[in-house]
C-alpha cells in the first residue's frame, strides 16, 4: 500500500496568502489524508479564518512567535500520516494529482527522505514560464516551500534544530539524511507554484540567519580537525556574498558573527559530529 501523504504549513501574518493556498489544496484529486497549520503568532484573523472557512483544516496556534522551524518540528511529530508535504503558506502544488504521484514515489524508493521538486516562483520569473526543469537528480539541499519528507526518517534523525529559528534547517537535515543512508531526491516530474510574497519577509535579516545557521551547523556536524578550515570556508564564502550586495551589507557582517558566537556553547554542548566521508560527499552533490 502507497504512503499517506500529509500536508504542513507554517504562517505569520499573512491570511490572504494562506487562503488563496488553503483554496488551492482544494483542486488536489485525491486530497492529502490532513492538512495541518500553525499560526504562528498571527495577529492578523488568521486562526478565525481557518476555524470558519477550513473547518477540516488542523488548527495549531502560538499566541506568540516560535519561529517556522519549531512550528515545522511540531507539525512533523503530531502528524498521523506516513509522508507529509511541507509548504510555505504562498506556495501549493500545481498539478492535481500531485499527492497520488508524491505517495507512489515514496512506495517506489524505500530509503527515501526527502523529495523536492522545481518551483515556479516570482522571485524568479525566467520559472513561471520553463517548460522542461531538467532530469531529477540526488540533492544536498531542499527548500520547505515545496518538499516531501518521510515521516518516520524525520522522527529517527531528530527535528530541526529549535535555536535555527529560520533558515539552513534544510541543508542540515539533508547532511544527516546523507550520513544516515536516507536519499534527498529532486524530482522533477511535479511542480509547486511558489508566490514568494513579500510580507514578513527581510533579505537581509534572512542572509544574517542564514549564515549564522550554517556555521552553527558546521559547529554540530563536521568532525575535527576539518571543522575549523569548513567554519573558515563558509564565513568567508558568507561574506563574498555580502560584498556582491553592497557595503551596507558587508558593515552589517558582523551582527550575525555576534549572534552566531553567542550560541556557539549550546551548539557545542549539542555536538554529534559525522563521517568526513560521507560530510564531504554531502558537500560534493
Amino acid at each position: 500500500m502507497n504512503p499517506s501523504v500529509s500536508i504542513c504549513i507554517t504562517t505569520h501574518n499573512r491570511r490572504e496568502e494562506l487562503a488563496r493556498t488553503l483554496q488551492e489544496l482544494s483542486r488536489l484529486s485525491p486530497p492529502a489524508e490532513e492538512v495541518l497549520v500553525v499560526a504562528d503568532g498571527c495577529a492578523d484573523g488568521t486562526a478565525a479564518l481557518v476555524q470558519t472557512s477550513y473547518p477540516s483544516v488542523r488548527l495549531i496556534v502560538h499566541e506568540r512567535a516560535r519561529g517556522s522551524i519549531p512550528s515545522r518540528n511540531e507539525m512533523a511529530g503530531i502528524t498521523t500520516c506516513e509522508v507529509f508535504l511541507s509548504l510555505d503558506d504562498d506556495s501549493y502544488p500545481i498539478e492535481p494529482d500531485f499527492i497520488a504521484r508524491v505517495s507512489e514515489l515514496f512506495a517506489s524508493r524505500p530509503r527515501l527522505a526527502v523529495a523536492s521538486f522545481p518551483q515556479r516562483s516570482d522571485e524568479h520569473p525566467v520559472t513561471l514560464t520553463i517548460e522542461n526543469f531538467g532530469p531529477s537528480h540526488f540533492a544536498a539541499s531542499y527548500a520547505n516551500s515545496g518538499a516531501a519528507i518521510r515521516t518516520a526518517a524525520f522522527r529517527e534523525l531528530g527535528d530541526y534544530p529549535p535555536q535555527f529559528f529560520h533558515a539552513y534547517e534544510e541543508p542540515d537535515f539533508a547532511l544527516r539524511c546523507v550520513c544516515a543512508g536516507w536519499q534527498v531526491w529532486h524530482e522533477s516530474s511535479r511542480t509547486i507554484r511558489h508566490h514568494f510574497t513579500a510580507a514578513q519577509r527581510n533579505e537581509l535579516r534572512t542572509h544574517h540567519r542564514h549564515a549564522r545557521n550554517e556555521l552553527w551547523s558546521v559547529f554540530l556536524r563536521c568532525p575535527a580537525p576539518q571543522v575549523l578550515a569548513v567554519a573558515a570556508f563558509r564565513l568567508v564564502r558568507q561574506l563574498g556574498y555580502a560584498w556582491t550586495r553592497g557595503w551596507h551589507w558587508v558593515l552589517r557582517e558582523p551582527q550575525w558573527w555576534l549572534s552566531c558566537f553567542a550560541g556557539l556553547p549550546r551548539c557545542l554542548a549539542q555536538r554529534q559530529p559525522l563521517s568526513w566521508r560521507h560530510y564531504l560527499a554531502w558537500m560534493k552533490l
